[in-house]
């Protein structure tokens, strides 16, 4: 088995480092460092709560579609990353104020969930848990 302490850092592929930067800034995120963007290493960017992203770039795909949720053919790769949020109603609200719009939701068990696309269209889910979480699985409503 290997020892595994916790995540370390999520690498997201993205075309413009200022517009994912101020995306990811209006989530909380904060701007620590930028390794070489051009040269294809991170832009780090940290979260108060421990999660750290590796903005890398820049993509020299003309695509304005992720090849992994975008298209019918399914590719073998990461999809997306999960959050967990406090409340999902106080993320929705704040979503909302922000005009980022929401591309699907679901609940299971005592899990809600809803998803967003960042500028590059890459998935996020925010996941909530707590007895206001539905107890079925709904169908995926929206596009992912």
């Amino acid at each position: 088995m290997l020892n595994i302490q916790n995540v370390n850092h999520v690498g997201i592929r993205i075309r413009n480092k200022s517009r994912s930067v101020a995306f990811y800034k209006q989530l909380g995120f904060e701007y620590t460092a930028d390794a070489g963007f051009e040269q294809g290493h991170p832009v780090i960017m940290k979260h108060p709560s421990g999660v750290v992203l590796n903005l890398l770039g820049p993509a020299n795909s003309a695509l304005e579609t992720n090849v992994l949720m975008d298209i019918d053919e399914k590719h073998a790769g990461i999809t997306h990353v999960a959050l967990t949020v406090e409340s999902l109603e106080d993320a929705k609200a704040l979503l909302d104020k922000l005009g980022i719009e929401l591309t699907g939701s679901f609940s299971f068990g005592g899990m809600s969930a809803v998803f967003i696309r960042d500028p590059d269209r890459n998935v996020i889910e925010l996941d909530a848990y707590g007895p206001d979480c539905r107890d079925d699985m709904e169908e995926y409503s929206g596009h992912l």
